[in-house]
């Protein structure tokens, strides 16, 4: 089973703690994702777990096994970085068959390896190529290509679709989820990219700072973050936040924010003058409707793509985003109400930023 077992990990840089006592346990066969902004500490979590970086306090296990003092060769993992690491003097075929040179393995299970990866990757008429001749696209298959020869139990990619343009991302990120279902082989990703993240993963684990704020499939973290980080961070255009206290009459219950009035399902949890983050993403907005809890808004900017529109919008509290399916006649400078969809509304705590219970 190569399971990767990230036990209390820490790591310190001249005595400045970055990795604040990682607990992850990836499954076998799994592919997980770990998504922060710059500098939260993925890349350096990468690293140890290939052996690049030291570990200060805590153990990793790779399929059972403590590697903390395991030298990167010996682990059997394959990692795929962002700048390709490519040897540009050596052809295709050549980089992808370095490694198995390097290990004294027979010439003909060295062939049979690699054309086989390539075939996978659809790299056969460029064996001979070397990498100045490839495309970024193509270059990067020829870094998964000498990945794959090697049969490692656990492969880590190092924000390897950076350099890549946006179309070309969108088909790559389909290319390795492919590989992964076809070879079964555990895989650790690592990228600064939510969508990527969303998209690509079995679970995402967000990290920022140094710390992991939650773990989860991608939909469960899209629709229950545990805290306003996670919130903000996944999804795009990004969640929408109010600060404010609950307020009820009866059975109403409502935040009021700088003026607004944001409603909130009766069941809600949070008692009357709790000070809290009332959070909605975009895409549950929608224009017009009953009541008198709509957000008045006047609009500054439209972005339409034909199949959808996303509006911004001046409110007493602030700026708002929305996004709606289809084409809106909206303008700038024009005043509408927008009002949230009751049940994809999100409750934090304001001192904390932590969820507040079941707003559904």
């Amino acid at each position: 089973m190569a399971t990767v077992d990230i036990r209390n990990v820490r790591k310190a840089f001249d005595g400045h703690e970055v990795i604040h006592g990682v607990n992850v346990l990836i499954e076998d066969k799994e592919f997980v994702v770990l998504v922060g902004p710059s500098g939260c500490g993925k890349s350096t979590l990468l690293r140890m777990i290939a052996g690049l970086e030291e570990i200060t306090s805590g153990e990793i296990a790779i399929a059972g096994r403590v590697v903390n003092n395991v030298r990167a060769k010996e682990r059997d993992i394959a990692m795929v970085f962002q700048n390709y690491a490519l040897y540009p003097h050596m052809s295709v075929y050549k980089n992808m068959a370095f490694s198995l040179r390097l290990k004294g393995m027979d010439k003909a299970e060295i062939d049979e390896r690699v054309r086989n990866a390539a075939r996978i990757l659809n790299l056969g008429e460029l064996l001979e190529r070397q990498p100045r001749q490839l495309s970024g696209g193509q270059r990067q298959r020829v870094a998964m290509g000498r990945a794959i020869v090697r049969n490692p139990k656990v492969f880590l990619f190092d924000e390897p679709l950076s350099n890549l343009d946006a179309k070309l991302r969108v088909q790559m990120r389909t290319e390795i989820k492919d590989l992964h279902l076809r070879l079964g082989a555990t895989t650790v990703y690592v990228t600064h990219d939510q969508l990527e993240a969303m998209t690509m993963a079995d679970r995402i684990v967000v990290m920022s700072e140094g710390n992991v704020e939650q773990i989860g499939s991608p939909l469960s973290l899209y629709d229950r973050p545990d805290n306003t980080f996670v919130a903000g961070f996944l999804g795009s255009p990004a969640m929408n936040f109010f600060k404010g206290e609950v307020r009820r009459d009866g059975v109403d219950a409502w935040v009021e924010a700088q003026g607004l009035r944001l409603a909130l399902p009766p069941e809600a949890a949070g008692e009357s003058g709790h000070a809290v983050v009332y959070g909605v993403r975009p895409e549950h907005l929608r224009v017009g409707g009953e009541g008198a809890a709509g957000i008045p808004c006047r609009v500054v900017v439209v972005e339409s793509t034909g199949a959808a529109t996303q509006i911004v919008a001046e409110t007493p509290a602030g700026r708002i985003t929305a996004a709606f399916e289809g084409r809106h006649a909206l303008r700038p400078g024009e005043t509408v109400p927008l009002y949230a969809r009751l049940d994809n509304v999100h409750l934090f705590d304001a001192a904390t930023t932590k969820r507040i219970g079941e707003v559904r």
